[in-house]
């Protein structure tokens, strides 16, 4: 058994944060732990940008830099050579969301691509990641899922998508860098799968190069796994998936039993833990066909993970198992997993401080749901805090 203490070193842990930026830290997460003020702070700030009052260099200072990498690759390079100097691997996420134009659709394509590009000759960036709705509008991927017809248009519309999808995993695979693609909610999933199993089949045939992500929230996703595995050995493909718990459970739960249909989430936090790790398990049983990205923020997940590598005498190193983290959180598990040599990576978001903002209020409002999350981010803060006083 791996020891169950590695993840109370805080002086790996935030290492690299000087005694201000621990202060903004402990202040930020007893900000989120209080549900009613991440309600109101996040109703103001929306505000506050829709009619464009100054305060940009507010959230940039506090919020922002906390979470987000810069308003521009260039802004985040610091960072990424700083994360990798102590054994730490970057994934850049150009998160803005909630566009609606193609043209907005194209510059996110072509913004992953060039990420692609530069990642081809930068050993700290190992992978590029996109989200399906940065390429499409919602609302066609809502129809295919749910087997509504397109209009005329709407097939244009389609083709659209499957090409910038197809550019950017062509770059991917020319430039030897895997590429994540993020899952979003239940009801627009099944046309965003179909369409990564196709570039899969397409660009996965020597190695994995597309990641497709598994929500372990959902009970059908081991299921998924496994039909797809037996679907990707008969045409011979190679498989890549990140595995996270998920990000939209409240709102599956409300649509569910607002449309009265059995809710795709699991019945319990014990349901979809144990997903979690029945999924993990099966992918580790499979190395030899599917690579694993392991998402989480779950101290027990992580453990569990690194007992099934040394049970079954996977290396620390094997690169086709990673660990990743969200930048800004759960740096007592990134920093203390690179520090024993495990393939850890930070996915640290950036973009405009106002296209950014949707991502970070959904940040916000996931840690105050996230039971012991936040609290045990503020334990940790103070014991550094502590340390360093000593």
């Amino acid at each position: 058994m791996i020891s169950n203490s590695l993840f109370d070193n805080t002086e790996t842990a935030f290492k690299l944060k000087s005694d201000s930026e621990l202060e903004r830290a402990y202040f930020l997460f007893k900000m989120i732990s209080k549900e009613p003020l991440v309600k109101i702070g996040s109703a103001m700030t929306k505000f506050a940008l829709n009619i464009n009052l100054p305060v940009e260099g507010l959230i940039r200072s506090t919020v922002f830099d906390h979470f987000c990498g810069g308003v521009n690759e260039k802004d985040c390079m610091a960072t990424v050579d700083k994360l990798f100097d102590v054994g730490v691997f970057s994934v850049l996420d150009f998160s803005v969301e909630g566009k609606e134009e193609d043209a907005q659709f194209d510059a996110t394509a072509n913004k992953v691509i060039e990420l692609t590009e530069f990642a081809k000759n930068k050993k700290a960036m190992p992978f590029s990641v996109f989200k399906p709705t940065g390429f499409g509008r919602f609302k066609v991927w809502q129809k295919i899922t749910e087997n509504e017809p397109l209009s005329d248009s709407e097939k244009i519309y389609w083709k659209n998508i499957e090409a910038r999808y197809d550019r950017v995993s062509k770059a991917a695979h020319d430039c030897n860098i895997r590429l994540l693609i993020d899952a979003e909610e239940s009801w627009m999933q099944d046309a965003a799968d179909h369409l990564c199993e196709k570039m899969m089949e397409k660009y996965n045939t020597e190695r994995p190069i597309i990641f497709n992500t598994l929500q372990c929230y959902r009970w059908d996703r081991l299921d998924y796994l496994k039909n797809l595995h037996q679907r990707a050995k008969t045409k011979g493909y190679k498989l890549g998936f990140k595995i996270v718990r998920g990000a939209y459970m409240e709102k599956e739960n409300e649509r569910a039993i607002e449309n009265g249909y059995k809710s795709p989430i699991c019945e319990s936090k014990k349901a979809t833990d144990d997903n979690f790790n029945e999924v993990m398990k099966y992918i580790m049983d499979n190395l030899e066909d599917i690579e694993l990205f392991i998402g989480t923020h779950n101290e027990s997940s992580t453990y569990q993970a690194m007992d099934l590598m040394k049970q079954k005498g996977i290396s620390k190193s094997e690169n086709r198992v990673w660990f990743g983290q969200l930048y800004g959180m759960s740096d007592h598990i990134t920093f203390n997993l690179g520090q024993e040599g495990y393939n850890v990576a930070k996915y640290i978001p950036f973009g405009p401080v106002k296209d950014v903002m949707p991502y970070l209020i959904r940040r916000a409002e996931e840690n105050t749901s996230v039971a012991g999350q936040t609290s045990r981010e503020l334990t940790l803060l103070k014991k550094e805090k502590q340390r360093r006083k000593l």
